[in-house]
């Protein structure tokens, strides 16, 4: 949208990572490394350090919890003007235990009834939150509740109405919600979306494509009509589809940190081109991940 505020604005969940120093079992912890930390809140935490402007609506308690973790997205360069500070909600939190391969990455969540989950459609600024270039949203909130789900479908329409760039990550999550109900909320969101971010394992699983990655991201983008579709391939990359050409993006690691994803997240060796293509940012941003 010309004029706009912000380059790019989301809407989602941020929540408090707690984790234990490496080889350290949780049963057993008694002190925490505390991250803040969300899908969304992770996107534009990074493009604000690559000098995008960016937003971050949602809801957070009016408490020390919630400032925590608004101060970390403001310390990033975020703009928070668009949070609904909730007098009585609690913060969603996850507790980490790292390991070393080949025994797996323990994570036990708690966000239940948090203010992310209880948000609703009628307390969001939807000026605030249309008033930006791209709006990026992921699949992860429509399973936090059904007014969740309300308000995603919201922002969606409302969006396309403006004329808005979205953006959506399916970014599937398991522990919230089935496989098939996850397909049947999200497929319709998807429909003409400009641009679509799915990995390959959340594209056999709810959408049923099959085939190599190439046969895959060209069945997903004509299931959904998307303008773009850009899907991660494990260790192959990035593949990106624009209704003509597909290009691979290869697999770049950055150094080792965590292998959780956070907000504190390392710049790229190679920042987004600030040609002032944003979603061309976003595909690029899709090829780092922590070792």
């Amino acid at each position: 949208m010309a004029g706009a505020r912000f380059d790019i604005t989301t809407l989602g969940e941020i929540m408090l990572r707690l984790s234990v120093p490496p080889g350290t079992r949780l049963e057993i912890a008694d002190q925490f490394d505390v991250h803040p930390g969300g899908a969304e809140s992770n996107v534009v935490t990074l493009l604000a350090r690559l000098g995008r402007r960016a937003a971050w609506c949602g809801a957070l308690p009016d408490s020390p919890l919630g400032r925590l973790a608004a101060n970390h997205m403001r310390m990033a360069g975020v703009n928070l003007d668009g949070v609904i500070w909730s007098p009585d909600g609690r913060m969603g939190t996850y507790y980490v235990e790292f390991a070393t391969p080949p025994r797996a990455i323990q994570v036990v969540y708690d966000r239940a009834d948090s203010c992310a989950a209880r948000l609703t459609p009628e307390q969001v600024d939807w000026s605030q939150v249309l008033d930006t270039r791209v709006l990026h949203l992921t699949g992860i909130t429509p399973a936090l509740s059904t007014s969740c789900s309300r308000v995603i479908t919201e922002a969606i329409e409302r969006a396309k109405a403006a004329g808005i760039t979205v953006s959506f990550d399916v970014n599937y999550r398991a522990r919230l919600w089935d496989a098939g109900v996850a397909a049947g909320t999200l497929l319709p969101l998807m429909y003409e979306l400009d641009l679509l971010f799915c990995s390959l394992n959340d594209a056999a699983r709810l959408f049923h494509c099959q085939g190599d990655p190439e046969q895959m991201i060209g069945d997903l983008a004509q299931r959904t009509a998307a303008r773009a579709v850009v899907m991660s391939v494990g260790e192959g990359g990035v593949i990106g589809w624009d209704g003509t050409s597909l290009t691979i993006w290869p697999l770049h690691k950055a150094p080792p940190r965590s292998t959780i994803k956070s907000s504190v997240l390392p710049a790229p060796p190679s920042p987004p081109a600030k040609d002032g293509s944003l979603p061309l940012s976003l595909r690029r941003m899709s090829c780092y991940r922590l070792c």
